[in-house]
């Protein structure tokens, strides 16, 4: 015996199954625009965040000051130095070679040579008059002298007869690294030309290696290498043993005594107080 509800009719099959194909391409066909949906919401919040992360660093930078140490220090003071209050009516002065003895290569002293020159011409404070070291040699038989050595008897005498001057003005290097950091140790003498008497002495090491010397570098070449491109080219100096030496000499020539010694200051009259009894 057959129930009615154990028997499928072939055409009711068919129909569901066709319902059943229908339906899966819809369903398939929805997924594709739910996940675009999808990526597209999720999209607008990761696109916002560079925006955001834009805005807190503007926000955080906002009070933040730039400090540029070529401007604000802290800078470098030679103080190993001493001198008389003036030059005593010094006019003339021999500048000698730059000796740089067993430290550097005598092409790299010479280098230096004009660099010295330059530095010392713009200080003022005499006329200079330059000893070539092809002239030292043919006439003392030495390309350079240091201010620490014996010199030859006759050497004072005959710059003077010479040059007509009223002093001499030793440079020796005492220290000297050509590369980073550089470093340049700077002695100098500046003598009577009839020996009696010392002007001025200096002995510095001038390091990039110490920041106040490093900023009192760039800040002495600061504006000059640019060239019309609004960048600061300054650190230069700081890889240059040439531009380095010309810093190092014009802050040597800078502590020159000056022509005329400073007025003294005004005597203060002291004060007296009267205290009346009544």
């Amino acid at each position: 015996m057959t129930h009615k509800s154990d028997r499928t009719e072939p055409g009711h099959s068919m129909r569901r199954e066709a319902s059943t194909r229908g339906s899966a391409p819809r369903a398939q066909a929805a997924s594709p625009a739910g996940s675009g949906a999808a990526l597209k919401r999720a999209g607008g919040r990761f696109a916002r965040w560079p925006a955001l992360a834009l805005v807190a660093l503007l926000a955080g930078c906002a009070g933040v000051e730039l400090v540029d140490p070529t401007r604000q220090g802290p800078f470098f003071t030679p103080t190993n130095q001493a001198g008389l209050p003036g030059l005593g009516g010094m006019r003339r002065v021999v500048l000698l070679p730059v000796c740089g003895g067993t430290l550097a290569p005598e092409e790299t002293v010479a280098s230096f040579d004009p660099l010295f020159v330059a530095a010392l011409q713009q200080e003022n404070r005499f006329e200079v008059v330059t000893l070539s070291r092809e002239e030292c040699l043919r006439k003392f038989r030495a390309r350079e002298f240091s201010s620490a050595a014996a010199l030859p008897p006759d050497f004072l005498a005959k710059l003077k007869e010479e040059y007509a001057a009223d002093g001499v003005l030793f440079v020796d290097l005492t220290v000297f690294s050509a590369y980073r950091p550089i470093a340049i140790g700077l002695r100098g003498k500046l003598a009577r030309i009839d020996g009696t008497a010392l002007v001025w002495t200096f002995d510095n090491v001038f390091s990039a290696e110490d920041p106040a010397v490093a900023n009192s570098a760039r800040r002495f070449y600061r504006g000059s290498d640019r060239g019309g491109v609004p960048v600061d080219l300054s650190q230069g100096v700081l890889q240059s043993p040439n531009r380095f030496a010309g810093y190092a000499a014009a802050a040597m020539f800078s502590t020159l005594p000056p022509v005329v010694p400073p007025a003294p200051a005004p005597a203060t009259k002291r004060l007296s107080l009267h205290w009346t009894h009544r």
